[in-house]
Order: structure tokens, then C-alpha cells, then sequence
């Protein structure tokens, strides 16, 4: 489902620092950090598996896309997780389309253009992580409440009341 551009809210991006004004981000951007447990997981083609947290920053359902949130913290946490990265109001180009990966309010597109730094060397506090895990996990939980409604809507409409 393709969305118009101009009825999006101001976009997000954070990824990797060093962008300016005008600059394009393409897909095939991939993080790694010597070090780092979640880059070796992903890197052996395996998620990472965090005790009370579950599976951490799993790849990505549309490599070929970008992605731009309306939410700032959901985008500064991926700007952190790129090393010192950048956080960047940007527009999207091209088709763009809602993720369907993100319970944050989230679209993808071929490419992206910074429209501006909105901040520069991005890392979250325990306090800002704890504050969006919390945030993260009422959005997954309202996710898995919305399927089983769509799942038993489906039933229901195939063979009756059951």
C-alpha cells in the first residue's frame, strides 16, 4: 500500500553520523562494531537473544528499503546503535509504504533525504533505554493483542462462530 509523502508527519532517521543537509541514505547501510554480541549474531546470520528483553535489533524484513519513524527516541536508539551515529529529520523518496516490521509508527521508502542534523553523536542514557524498552514492549504487547483480534476475525468470517 502506497502512501502519499506530503500526509506523512516530520520523518526520523538515525544511522550512521557524518550526513549533511541534501545528502541521500541508501539501503545496504549495515552495522557493525568490533565487539559488539548483537553485530557477531547478525553477522553469522542469527539473532540475538537478551534474558527479559527477548530477540535484539533482528534484520530487517526490506533491505532494499529505508526507514524514517515519527518517533524521535525510536529513531535516536537506532542512531545510537551506529557507533556515535547521527540522528536526521529526513524526507523519504520514492514509493513509500508503511512498515509492516515497526509498532512504531514507521515508513519505508528506496532512499531518504536528510532535510536536516537534528542531532549529531547520538547515545541513550540506561534511563532513556529503560524508558523506551517500556515504550517498546506496550507497542509490541498492543501488536500481539491487534493479531489475535485480526486472527479471530478471520476465523470467524470463514467458518462461523466456533
Amino acid at each position: 500500500m502506497s502512501v502519499d509523502p506530503m500526509s506523512l508527519p516530520r520523518l526520523f532517521h538515525g544511522g550512521v553520523p557524518g550526513l549533511k543537509p541534501a545528502d541521500l541514505i541508501e539501503p545496504g547501510h549495515h552495522r557493525t562494531v568490533d565487539g559488539c554480541p548483537t553485530c557477531e549474531a547478525r553477522a553469522r546470520g542469527e539473532n540475538r537473544v537478551v534474558p527479559g528483553l527477548g530477540v535484539v535489533d533482528p534484520p530487517t524484513g526490506r533491505p532494499d528499503r529505508v526507514y524514517a519513524t515519527s518517533d524521535r527516541e525510536y529513531a535516536r536508539h537506532y542512531a545510537s546503535m551506529a557507533w556515535y551515529g547521527d540522528l536526521y529529520v529526513v524526507e523519504l523518496i520514492g514509493n513509500v509504504e508503511p512498515s509492516e516490521e515497526d509498532h512504531f509508527p514507521t515508513w519505508c521508502a528506496p532512499a531518504a533525504r536528510v532535510l536536516s542534523v537534528y542531532s549529531r553523536a547520538v547515545q541513550l542514557t540506561m534511563a532513556e533505554r529503560r524508558r523506551l524498552n517500556r515504550r517498546w514492549r506496550v507497542a509490541d504487547m498492543i501488536a500481539d493483542q491487534r493479531r489475535a483480534a485480526h486472527a479471530e476475525e478471520a476465523a470467524f468470517v470463514e467458518g462461523g462462530p466456533q
